[in-house]
């Protein structure tokens, strides 16, 4: 009985993704995500040149399904799958409101059948808005002013049905925590301190790449709360959004407003590789019960606070330690209602630092940019014509699943949502470089999708691919990554032989690594943690042999290991390295 009535929900869950026209059309994703991002809307913020821009999202399970709430988008998403995103045109600005600052850093909350949405803000003026059927757009205000206000807010519903908002983004200030009236939304008492960065011992809190670079103090920010096994789990973003260091930390408590405890590790950080940084984000649950986190991607080329989107798999151990894994998380992974949702597919970055040609580039925006695994960097043609090309050449015949198109802004013109704008393409592939056939045919696409990425439904066999440019929404045709996924035909690199991790008694957060390099492999990823089958954090570096790491708790013994990689596949790993 109990496998006719799972195998009856999971055939309405199909009948429903039919009937909506959303049938799973891929079972993975890459980040950053593909969104229709908007354009920053403040004009000082892009004296360097327009561009798309949100950051400080949040991800809530409305019903079985998703809702995508973030920063400055005019708007928000939905999606029953994770992979397919509707956007809804919405303004939650009020006449009285900042022009510019619309739903900044936005908190979005469940109360029993009613979705919550609140804007940042340090005067009370901003609304809190409900509706019951966020899907068709509907909203009306709950509370026309909220008095006290809070920037970078979060709701939480416990689960005895009590309401909670917390609140704060300072390099100086703490984190708070107030409980609400749930009908009124009146505060019930006054708000608390619940958290305060302690740089003085956790290393990652400091701002700065992990490098020699930290200059300021560090800021925390953009709380969300998630309750597991009777624990409170306060996750908080720091140092700084600038960097690569971005994260989430967390902190565990035994009540929604005290007695946090944090953990020695960020939750979320991802550093090194295409789309780096984790920070200030929410977790949620997808309709399996598998816990996903959503946070900031660092890009920060044009302004500081040029940022995109990650989705990171996450969860709990079996000591009820909250973790997320972000090692090879701008990879291709499982999407939710697939086999396995948020496993690693396997499938490598086949053409990093191989040979490209292009028809055209302006100025000293050059074809390697295009496959050099940074966001910041790109690629650009003279212009935007139907016509301009870009080749990349994997060096032999590899098995390719999936590709990744990450466009640039060069020379976009606008400040805001646009909604009516699309991207088309065609992506050629060939074997020996002369006679092409189409592999992927957007010539007719409707869609803005910046960071296109597409699942082949079956693996091809080649060498060669060319994108053709057909329509650019406006600017110049430009590649910030053309990435190409899938396994090559060679053998995966030998493991790294020697490997050592040299912590300074000086100051016990920071540690030199360093390890010999193996021949044939393209990258590392050091795990680490701070027990032996806890390495839940990782570093991603390219070519280079050694790192400069300050992101220890000083008060841990730590536990490190290493593998090698290249586009056929990921070393065996180095045997753990305890750190004391």
């Amino acid at each position: 009985m109990k496998h006719l009535i799972a195998f009856t929900a999971i055939l309405l869950q199909l009948v429903y993704l039919f009937n909506s026209g959303q049938v799973l059309a891929q079972k993975t994703y890459c980040n950053p995500i593909n969104l229709d991002y908007g354009y920053t809307p403040i004009p000082n913020f892009s004296e360097w040149g327009r561009h798309r821009a949100t950051a400080d999202p949040v991800i809530v399970n409305y019903k079985g399904t998703f809702f995508l709430f973030s920063t400055n988008q005019w708007g928000y998403w939905h999606s029953s799958n994770m992979s397919d995103w509707t956007f809804h045109s919405r303004r939650f600005l009020r006449p009285w409101n900042n022009v510019y600052d619309e739903l900044c850093a936005p908190a979005v909350g469940i109360v029993g059948d009613t979705m919550l949405v609140f804007g940042s803000t340090y005067t009370g003026e901003f609304t809190i808005w409900m509706s019951t059927n966020p899907e068709a757009n509907e909203w009306k205000p709950l509370v026309e002013r909220f008095g006290i206000g809070g920037w970078d807010p979060d709701f939480f519903t416990d689960t005895d049905g009590r309401f909670y908002m917390y609140n704060g983004s300072s390099n100086r200030y703490p984190l708070y925590g107030i409980e609400l009236n749930r009908q009124t939304m009146a505060p019930i008492g006054t708000r608390k301190e619940v958290y305060l960065l302690e740089s003085w011992r956790y290393g990652w809190q400091r701002f700065g790449e992990h490098m020699d670079d930290t200059f300021l103090d560090g800021f925390m920010e953009g709380a969300h709360m998630t309750k597991h096994n009777g624990k409170y789990y306060l996750q908080y973003g720091a140092p700084g959004t600038e960097g690569s260091g971005y994260a989430d930390g967390v902190a565990v408590g035994d009540s929604p407003l005290g007695n946090f405890k944090n953990q020695s590790d960020p939750l979320s950080m991802k550093l090194g590789g295409f789309a780096r940084g984790a920070g200030h984000g929410a977790t949620f649950l997808d309709n399996d019960k598998n816990y996903w986190h959503v946070s900031t991607v660092v890009m920060n080329r044009k302004n500081n606070f040029e940022r995109r989107l990650g989705i990171w798999p996450a969860g709990f151990d079996q000591d009820d330690v909250m973790y997320c894994n972000t090692a090879y998380g701008d990879y291709p992974h499982v999407l939710p209602y697939a086999d396995k949702p948020g496993v690693f597919t396997g499938w490598m970055l086949l053409n990093y630092q191989k040979p490209v040609r292009a028809s055209s580039s302006l100025g000293g925006y050059q074809p390697n940019l295009a496959v050099d695994e940074d966001i910041k960097t790109y690629w650009s043609a003279k212009s935007g014509n139907k016509g301009e090309w870009f080749e990349t050449d994997l060096g032999e015949l590899s098995t390719v699943q999936a590709v990744q198109i990450n466009y640039a802004d060069q020379d976009a013109g606008t400040l805001g949502k646009v909604t009516d704008q699309y991207h088309q393409y065609i992506l050629y592939h060939s074997k020996d470089g002369k006679k092409w056939e189409v592999l992927v045919d957007k010539s007719a696409n409707k869609k803005d999708v910046p960071h296109d990425y597409v699942e082949l439904p079956t693996p091809v066999s080649t060498r060669f691919l060319k994108l053709e440019n057909i329509h650019m929404p406006q600017g110049k045709f430009a590649l910030s990554g053309f990435r190409v996924f899938g396994k090559g035909a060679g053998q995966r690199p030998d493991a790294v032989k020697q490997f050592m991790v040299l912590r300074t008694e000086k100051d016990k957060r920071s540690a030199w690594i360093r390890w010999s390099p193996v021949d044939g492999a393209y990258g590392y990823t050091i795990r680490y943690g701070t027990h032996p089958d806890k390495l839940y954090n990782n570093i991603m570096v390219l070519t280079h042999n050694e790192y400069w790491f300050k992101a220890m708790d000083k008060l841990a013994t730590y536990y490190y290991t290493i593998e090698a990689f290249n586009e056929n596949g990921i070393s065996e790993q180095f045997p753990l390295v305890k750190v004391e």
